[in-house]
């Protein structure tokens, strides 16, 4: 009677300590999707995206107007008009490159710029509501890590000296 008994205690206090961890989870893509400030940071990046593509057409432009200038005159061209033309193009081929490579720099500098609030407003409120609602741990759904986790015991010295680090 008293092993069933001890059995039965056992058991209750286990369910009562498991039923202590809450868990929760979101699709933190979903939830961005949803929030308008992201749309408006989405259509401010795709106007700076426009500038840029349009500062590297007229790049371009004044770089295929230059090959078929020189390609036209070559013939009437001396050396030494031939050479400097050639670093002309030259030039303008390299400003090409890295303007783009620049550009495509700029363009995630600006979108890390205006998602980060976003992002930030979105991690508060999923901590707010996590602390309301007694939640241990918050998954995200959309990329599988975990979101929020209730401060607890860190077991990282433990595990240290088991490894006798």
């Amino acid at each position: 009677m008293k092993k069933i008994l001890l059995l039965s205690l056992t058991f209750l206090i286990s369910i009562s300590s498991f039923s202590q961890n809450k868990f929760g989870y979101i699709d933190s893509q979903e939830l961005l999707l949803l929030m308008p400030e992201r749309k408006t940071a989405e259509e401010e990046v795709q106007t700076f995206a426009k500038s840029l593509e349009s500062q590297l057409q007229a790049m371009t432009a004044e770089y295929q107007q230059s090959v078929q200038e020189y390609q036209a005159n070559e013939a009437t061209y001396t050396d030494l008009v031939k050479q400097d033309k050639v670093t002309e193009i030259t030039g303008l081929e390299q400003r090409i490159q890295s303007f783009q490579q620049n550009a495509q720099q700029a363009l995630q500098s600006k979108e890390q710029e205006l998602l980060e609030p976003i992002l930030q407003k979105a991690r508060q409120a999923i901590e707010d509501v996590a602390s309301e609602g007694d939640y241990t741990y918050i998954f995200d759904k959309s990329v599988g890590s975990i979101l929020y986790v209730k401060e607890s015991e860190n077991i990282l010295d433990k595990v240290k000296i088991k490894l006798k680090l």
